[in-house]
């Protein structure tokens, strides 16, 4: 009996894969001319019109960018005051040694001693580097402790709300192992806390530290930017609100509770928290000149996977949380705005897929001649003008994060490796719309090695 259920599902197997490109091509050569020329105007209207709703997209990016230039910053809390509340510093890892380096960077906080504590939160599998990490520990009892699971359950936000029951402070301070604080950092994020009992978040801006290091870093150096230097602070300015980002951000212990912790299993659990948050009525606020050095993937598949895993959980998120947020009555309409902000950038990555893949269907559905050049550079001419906005957005993050000389290596990157990164981020897309599964994996860095 299973002999004959394995022999049926290889036949069945090579009848609809083997043989599919067999039939297509058969299907396609026997669609007569008029057809053919039917499905080439079909697909040459669904190409302009996506064409145009890009232009909308990419125009609406232009406006982001100039509202950043002609509004101005946020002004910081004054740091004279004398506000040192408890405050915990969670450094969740898993086999990474660079959580060495940020809890280093946390013990030279100029903040009192006895007013924050440490705690990493180990996951790590390999004996190694958790013997590294308790070595490093066992010199500052009075600070650092480490927390255990025993697995990795959960992902991140499972080992988060594990550190949570140990969690002393009254605001909870969180880093990726790869984040190196300055010793104001502390003093700096916790100052707008102070008689603002509404606030909940407060986000530092991140400052990738190994940006000039490849095409890769580059690339993934320019998509951090775009977000921290253009759509963060033009949100924060314009919408009065913000976004969890997972990292160099401190939450109100008291907020976290109330909303019931962190999704476990969530890939992007700083998005879908920050849904929870807005609608339980507090704010989440944007420090644009407060930034946190980091790294960014200088691996291809590394970036590919980073990219593919964001898209699927801030897809999730949206899935989940979009209809009840803009119904919410504690969230204001501009917020409402700023939360719709948040997924153009995934619509864009969307729309050029469909504008390839429609571009093709138009091509093979075309008369059959010699290629003509003129009409291809044209198309091409006015596809990267209605891209602009959104490639000059990303020039300009460059500029703003005193990047500039790289500009043309941007553009060669977005060119090569960013087509990959467009596909892996619609497979994110993809799965997280029709429910697939998908893993929590590990990014190569450099702070690892010790």
């Amino acid at each position: 009996m299973a002999t004959d259920l394995i022999a049926r599902f290889i036949q069945l197997w090579v009848k609809y894969y083997l043989e599919f490109p067999k039939k297509f091509s058969e299907f396609y050569f026997s669609l007569s001319r008029p057809i053919l020329d039917i499905l080439h105007l079909v697909f040459n209207v669904l190409f302009d019109i996506v064409l145009g709703v890009i232009m909308i997209v990419s125009v609406f990016y232009l406006l982001l960018l100039i509202y950043s230039y002609i509004t101005k910053k946020q002004e910081e809390k004054s740091l004279k005051t004398k506000y040192t509340p408890f405050v915990t510093i969670q450094i969740p890892t898993y086999n990474e040694l660079a959580a060495i380096k940020c809890a280093k960077k946390c013990l030279k906080f100029d903040y009192p001693k006895d007013k924050y504590e440490i705690i990493i939160g180990d996951d790590s599998s390999k004996k190694r580097v958790s013997e590294k990490i308790d070595g490093f520990a066992s010199k500052h009892p009075e600070l650092i402790k480490v927390t255990r699971r025993g697995s990795n359950i959960g992902f991140k936000p499972g080992n988060l709300n594990h550190m949570l029951k140990f969690t002393k402070g009254e605001f909870i301070v969180i880093f990726d192992s790869d984040f190196l604080p300055k010793k104001d950092f502390l003093k700096r994020i916790i100052a707008p806390f102070k008689n603002n009992d509404s606030l909940g978040v407060v986000q530092a801006r991140w400052n990738i530290k190994n940006f000039s290091q490849n095409l890769v870093s580059i690339l993934g150096g320019a998509v951090s930017a775009t977000f921290h230097f253009i759509v963060m602070p033009s949100m924060v300015r314009k919408q009065g609100t913000s976004f969890l980002c997972g990292s160099a951000e401190v939450i109100r212990k008291k907020a976290l509770e109330e909303v019931g912790g962190w999704k476990n299993g969530a890939l992007t659990e700083d998005i879908e928290c920050s849904f929870r948050i807005l609608k339980k009525g507090y704010k989440i606020k944007y420090l644009e000149d407060l930034s946190c050095d980091c790294e960014t993937p200088f691996r291809p598949k590394d970036l590919y996977k980073q990219q593919m895993r964001w898209a699927y959980g801030v897809i999730s998120a949206f899935k989940e949380h979009l209809v009840s947020s803009l119904l919410s009555s504690k969230i204001n309409i501009k917020s409402k705005i700023g939360v719709m902000i948040m997924l153009s950038g995934y619509s864009f990555s969307f729309l050029l897929m469909c504008l390839f893949v429609l571009g093709i269907l138009s091509f093979m559905t075309g008369t059959p001649g010699p290629i003509q050049w003129t009409k291809l550079i044209s198309e091409f001419s006015k596809t990267t003008f209605f891209t602009f906005g959104f490639t000059l957005t990303s020039i300009i993050a460059l500029i703003k994060s005193n990047h500039t000389k790289y500009i043309f290596h941007l553009i060669i990157a977005s060119l090569s490796i960013g087509m990959v990164v467009t596909y892996y981020v619609n497979v994110g897309i993809f799965k997280a719309i029709f429910n697939r599964s998908m893993n929590w994996f590990m990014i190569e860095k450099a702070g690892n090695k010790i």
